[in-house]
C-alpha cells in the first residue's frame, strides 16, 4: 500500500504528534506486514501482530481495520528496536520502494505519542539515565554498589520499585572509570603521527566496562592517532527514545553535539565503541535536532571497528601482532548491521595471524533497555537462544561482540567472558593489559519456562 503522503519520521514535525495521522500509518504498515509475514521470526512484535490479525479474521471482524488502541499497544510493547526487520524488509525508503516502510521508526513514534499522552513510566525514566546511574555507582563507590547489585534480596526490592529484572546480569560498576584511567594514561609513542580522533565513549564503557575504552585508545594510538576524550559528553539518548521520552533524548543530543561538533569541524573522526550509540549519533541526531551541527557530527561519526577497517583497506593498519587469537566466535550486533557497514570487526581480526573468526548473526534480545525489564526478561531469554545455540556450536577460544549488553546476555547464558573485538586486538598487539574491568560471568540462570 502506497502512502497518501510521505510518512512522518521527524519528531519536530507537527504531524508526528497527530494521533489520527499515526493511527492511519499504523493501519497501513500493519496491513503490509500482515500480507508479507517475512519478519515473523525476528522479534515477538510480529507474532503478536499476526496472532491478533488472525483472531479478528476468525471472528469475522475483518483484519487490521478491526484493531483498537490496545492491539497497537500490545505490538508496540514487544518491539525491542533491534532494527532487523528494517534491513531485511524489501519495502523500505533505502530500497526506494513506494511503500516507504520503516517499522522501527513507526514504533518509536507510537511510543513517543503514548509517553506524551500517559507520561514516561518510572521504569523507563530509570533505564533512560544510564549516565547518572554510572556516575553514582562507579569509582570510589563501586565496591558498595557492586555488592548491592549482586545481592538477590536487594535486587528483588529493586525490581519491585523500578521494574528492572532481578535476574538480568547487570553490568558491574568500575572501580576506575575510563576518565580516571585516561587522566593517568601516557600516550603511546606513535600517537599523533597519523592524525587525531575524538572518542564518544558511551555510558557503559565510561562507567562499567572501561576495558573496551582503554583498549580502543591504546589500539588507536598504536596505529598513529592521538585520541581526544571530550569530557562534556553524556548518554546518547537512545534509552530515552526506547521509553518514548523525545524531550530527554533531544536534550542529550544537544549536549553531545555541542561537545563533538568542534572535533568534527577540526577534521577529527568521531569514533564510537558501541553500535547502538554510533547508530543514534548517525541516524537520530539529524532528525532530533534538525541542525547543520547535528548533520556534520553524524557525517563524521564512525563505528570504532569501521575506522580500523578503513586503515586496513588503505594498507596502513599496523600489523605487528605478537599473539594469535585462535578461533573467535563473533556476535555481529543488530545495530552495527543496521548501519550497513558489513562486518568490520571480523575483517580486522582476521588480519591477526592464526586467527579464525566465526560470525553469528542472531539477536541477543536485550536491545537497549527492553531485555532488562522484568516483564520481558524471560521472553528475551527465549529469543536469545538462537544466538546462544550458534555460539555453542563454535569451538571457540574467545567470544567477542561490540555490544556490551549482548555481552551481558552471553556471559549469563554461556558462562563465558565475552570481549570487545578491540580488546582482542589490544592483546594481539601485546599492548598493556586492560583486563581490570571485564564482563561479569553471572551464575547460570534458572531453567527457562516455556
Amino acid at each position: 500500500m502506497r502512502p497518501d503522503k510521505p510518512p512522518v519520521f521527524d519528531p519536530n514535525a507537527p504531524a508526528y504528534w497527530d494521533p489520527r495521522d499515526l493511527e492511519k500509518e499504523l493501519e497501513r504498515v500493519f496491513t503490509v506486514c500482515h500480507g508479507c509475514r517475512m519478519c515473523v521470526g525476528f522479534c515477538p512484535a510480529f507474532p503478536e501482530l499476526f496472532r491478533r490479525v488472525d483472531r479478528y479474521v476468525s471472528r469475522g471482524k475483518g483484519e487490521i481495520d478491526a484493531f483498537v488502541a490496545d492491539d497497537y499497544a500490545a505490538v508496540n510493547d514487544l518491539c525491542y528496536q533491534c532494527k532487523l526487520c528494517y534491513f531485511r524488509c524489501p519495502y523500505t525508503p533505502d530500497d526506494d520502494h513506494p511503500f516507504v516502510l520503516d517499522f522501527p521508526r513507526l514504533m518509536l513514534r507510537h511510543r513517543a505519542q503514548r509517553a506524551e499522552r500517559d507520561g514516561v513510566s518510572l521504569q523507563d525514566r530509570v533505564l533512560g539515565e544510564p549516565q547518572i546511574i554510572g556516575a553514582l555507582g562507579a569509582g570510589r563507590t563501586a565496591r558498595v554498589a557492586n555488592l548491592v547489585t549482586k545481592n538477590q534480596l536487594l535486587r528483588k526490592v529493586q525490581q519491585g520499585l523500578t521494574g528492572i529484572s532481578a535476574e538480568f546480569n547487570l553490568p558491574p560498576f568500575a572501580p576506575e572509570t575510563l576518565y580516571e584511567w585516561w587522566r593517568e594514561h601516557e600516550a603511546r609513542p606513535r600517537a599523533g603521527e597519523r592524525g587525531e580522533v575524538a572518542m564518544f565513549a558511551t555510558c557503559v564503557v565510561s562507567y562499567q566496562m572501561p576495558a573496551a575504552g582503554a583498549a580502543a585508545i591504546q589500539v588507536l594510538e598504536h596505529n598513529g592517532f592521538a585520541v581526544h576524550l571530550p569530557k562534556d559528553q553524556t548518554c546518547c539518548g537512545m534509552p530515552n527514545l526506547d521509553g518514548g521520552d523525545v524531550r530527554a533524548a533531544r536534550d542529550k543530543a544537544r549536549r553531545n553535539v555541542a561537545a563533538l561538533y568542534p572535533h568534527a569541524v577540526a577534521g577529527r573522526p568521531i569514533v564510537v565503541p558501541g553500535p547502538t550509540c554510533s547508530l543514534t549519533l548517525r541516524q537520530e541526531y539529524p532528525e532530533l535536532l534538525g541542525t547543520d551541527e547535528a548533520r556534520i557530527v553524524a557525517e563524521n561519526t564512525f563505528d570504532l571497528m569501521e575506522l580500523l577497517r578503513k586503515l586496513m583497506r588503505d594498507d596502513v593498519l599496523v600489523l605487528d601482532f605478537e599473539q594469535s587469537l585462535g578461533t573467535v566466535a563473533y556476535h555481529a550486533p543488530c545495530h552495527a548491521r543496521m548501519q550497513k557497514i558489513g562486518f568490520p570487526a571480523m575483517q580486522v581480526l582476521r588480519k591477526v595471524p592464526d586467527t579464525e573468526v566465526e560470525v553469528i548473526q542472531e539477536c541477543s534480545a536485550v536491545d537497549g533497555t527492553w531485555g532488562m525489564k522484568a516483564q520481558h526478561y524471560e521472553l528475551g531469554r527465549r529469543y536469545a537462544q538462537k544466538l546462544v545455540r550458534e555460539v555453542r556450536a563454535v569451538d571457540f577460544r574467545y567470544v567477542a561482540t561490540d555490544c556490551p549488553l549482548s555481552a551481558l546476555r552471553l556471559a549469563q547464558e554461556l558462562h563465558v567472558e565475552p570481549r570487545h573485538p578491540v580488546e582482542l586486538l589490544n592483546d594481539a598487539y601485546g599492548l598493556p593489559s586492560v583486563r581490570g574491568t571485564q564482563v561479569p560471568i553471572a551464575p547460570q540462570p534458572k531453567e527457562r519456562t516455556e
